[in-house]
């Protein structure tokens, strides 16, 4: 197998072999090297039981427009999430089930969400997705957590409850952890906090047919040999135009390198020359989110007889929301559970049965005494994969971007940067990994 190449690409997820596709197809030499022994990187999809379903990432949204022309290209499937029938909102103790996309609430606490939805998407237009940190009112923001902006806004504990759930499942993380300009940039790209907790007209519309990481498999096979698998990066050294990738199946060298890999893990690389010194702090500045996902697989879809749509929304516990799963020919019900944030690492420390145990009493206080007797039961904790260290996206603490942003996507010498959390539309999915790598290659090209 060739050890050189014009461009050595680091990461084989959908970012790193988008941009391998796009550099081959315009003559480059390219190669990618992989620390795991798949690609896909944060998607993985597997068969259980009568169907196939995603580990990982699995959804697109209605614009996802790269993502798709991908479909297209190579043939791929997609069927529409299921979203039919009520659902279902528990707060605290309190079940309750509602039509449409607002829960039933009293009319103070609908009007306080409502008042909640409003402001953030104003104050999202305000943000620059190129530069967020050049936005007006970026200090201010940058100067404060989520959770303070939201203890300011809703007197309400519930109302501030079902926004954290929401919050939670979009970075793995609680609002106390994250910068509320980093929110905003992350809503301002979506178009509006709604897409990215909704199903329709929303980024969880589509799923895929053969699961999400068909793409990663069907853009692999277009590289033939130039994918090596299990050769983790260990170090990158720039001599003058040329530049050396060293990992443990051997030494790679070319004329550029495209890091498309998460900042944490980019961070773990040793580099010589060092780094600018904003390149580095804000890679170790740039944690995971925590998401473990649990799959529940049934003989039927006894929450669709009941007129539920499966999907649920949860303010305590380390469940946060659940989404009917089933296959799309429906030949095996199933329903997911997402455990994230303080969740993900309170269950994931518990052994397989008992986190087991305690997903199904949470399924069965949603949906009712059957969840409790699944066919089949698997869980994925993302924060334990150790080229990944979560899912689903990166997020930044206060004060972060405001003091490092300008080094998101900045390219040092030959080194550029690619991988969803550099993305200028869509980061944190699928949609921004094609837009990063996008960018990166023009840099090159």
């Amino acid at each position: 197998m060739p050890n050189h190449a014009q461009v050595i690409v680091v990461g084989a997820g959908i970012s790193g072999l988008v941009a391998a596709n796009l550099l081959h197809e315009r003559g480059a030499d390219v190669l990618v090297v992989e620390a795991n022994d798949r690609v896909g990187g944060r998607t993985s999809t597997t068969a259980m039981g009568r169907g196939t379903f995603d580990l990982g990432g699995q959804w697109l949204g209605p614009k996802h427009r790269r993502m798709k022309a991908l479909c297209d290209k190579f043939g791929l499937e997609t069927f529409p999430t299921h979203d039919t029938g009520r659902k279902v909102l528990v707060v605290g103790e309190k079940r309750s089930t509602y039509k449409g996309t607002i829960p039933t609430l009293a009319p103070h606490k609908l009007a306080l969400i409502q008042l909640g939805l409003w402001t953030v998407d104003r104050l999202a237009k305000d943000i620059s997705t190129l530069s967020p940190w050049s936005s007006p009112r970026a200090s201010e923001w940058d100067g404060m957590t989520v959770e303070t902006w939201k203890n300011k806004l809703l007197p309400s504990q519930d109302v501030r409850d079902i926004l954290e759930a929401a919050i939670r499942v979009i970075f793995g993380a609680s609002s106390s952890e994250i910068s509320m300009l980093h929110f905003l940039y992350y809503v301002a790209q979506a178009g509006g906090l709604m897409p990215l907790v909704e199903i329709k007209n929303g980024l969880q519309e589509t799923r895929f047919v053969k699961g999400a990481q068909s793409v990663s498999l069907a853009l692999a096979d277009r590289l033939q040999n130039r994918v090596h698998l299990s050769s983790p990066a260990r170090r990158i050294s720039t001599h003058g135009k040329s530049v050396t990738v060293e990992t443990d199946k051997g030494h790679f060298s070319g004329d550029h390198v495209i890091v498309a890999v998460p900042p944490t893990i980019a961070a773990r690389i040793e580099y010589q020359p060092a780094l600018p010194n904003l390149r580095d702090e804000l890679m170790q500045r740039f944690p995971m989110g925590g998401t473990l996902k649990c799959h529940a697989l049934y003989k039927r879809a006894f929450w669709r007889e009941a007129g539920l749509s499966g999907e649920a929304v949860l303010t305590k516990g380390p469940v946060s929301v659940v989404f009917d799963n089933t296959s799309h020919d429906g030949a095996q019900p199933a329903l997911i559970a997402f455990c994230v944030g303080p969740g993900a690492r309170e269950l994931g420390a518990l052994p397989e049965l008992e986190r087991k145990r305690r997903v199904l009493d949470i399924l069965s206080t949603c949906f009712g005494p059957d969840a409790q007797n699944p066919e089949l039961y698997i869980d994925k904790d993302w924060s334990a994969e150790p080229w990944t260290r979560g899912c689903p996206t990166s997020f930044l603490p206060p004060g972060v971007f405001t003091t490092f942003g300008k080094a998101l996507r900045e390219p040092v010498g030959n080194l550029h940067w690619a991988g969803t959390e550099t993305a200028r539309e869509y980061t944190g999915y699928m949609e921004g990994a094609c837009e990063a790598a996008e960018r990166a290659v023009s840099e090159i090209t």
